[in-house]
């Protein structure tokens, strides 16, 4: 069936049935209708449009193997937008160490969500975000310092520091928090760095 500018919830589930009876035409009419909506979606949030599409593919696959797991329509666009969120920060936290990814990231997203005005700002947030890493417990400083900076899993801090992975969770959790309550009280509620931490 051909997509129209809006898909009724009767429509949404009639194409999820059809999806579940393995017919990929289903797959290419939900593409149809949810491709430029999710592209939108997913720039405002990643700004780089360069890795938009690997996004929106991957998020298809991810709808074609899972298809039998898809609930009622009602909730379809919920979901398939919250697979896609999911996909952008999981872009983010892959590449989020490449310093050209990240530059472009900030420079971006600072410069159209939160008009910080100069590079001196910037470095203001870093240096106070900086500053709020530092007073951390030891070990949370430590176990923060190795997931986020070094890049380790949270099972390669387990084993590296002889602590459980839900050890290590927890003190992760605890420190992203103290991180954002600390940015509010700067002043600076970025989105970034919330997508960055998370």
């Amino acid at each position: 069936m051909a997509t129209s500018n809006i898909l009724t919830i009767r429509d949404i589930e009639v194409i999820i049935n059809r999806l579940k009876q393995d017919e990929k035409s289903a797959l290419d009419d939900l593409f149809g209708y949810y491709y430029p909506r999710l592209f939108h979606f997913s720039k405002s949030i990643l700004k780089i449009e360069t890795d938009v599409d690997d996004i929106l593919q991957e998020v298809f696959v991810k709808l074609w193997l899972n298809r039998q797991k898809i609930g009622n329509a009602e909730t379809f666009n919920s979901y398939i937008f919250t697979i896609t969120k999911n996909e952008v920060l999981n872009l983010i936290r892959t590449n989020i160490r490449n310093n050209s990814f990240k530059n472009e990231l900030f420079q971006r997203s600072v410069a159209e969500e939160f008009q910080m005005q100069s590079q001196l700002e910037f470095n203001e947030v870093k240096s106070g975000i900086n500053q709020v890493v530092s007073q951390l417990p030891e070990k949370r400083r430590q176990i923060f310092i190795l997931s986020r900076t070094e890049g380790l899993s949270n099972r390669e801090i387990a084993q590296q520091l002889n602590i459980s992975e839900k050890t290590v969770e927890d003190h992760i959790t605890h420190a992203i928090k103290k991180i954002k309550t600390s940015l509010k009280e700067m002043g600076v509620i970025s989105l970034l760095y919330c997508y960055l931490f998370m």
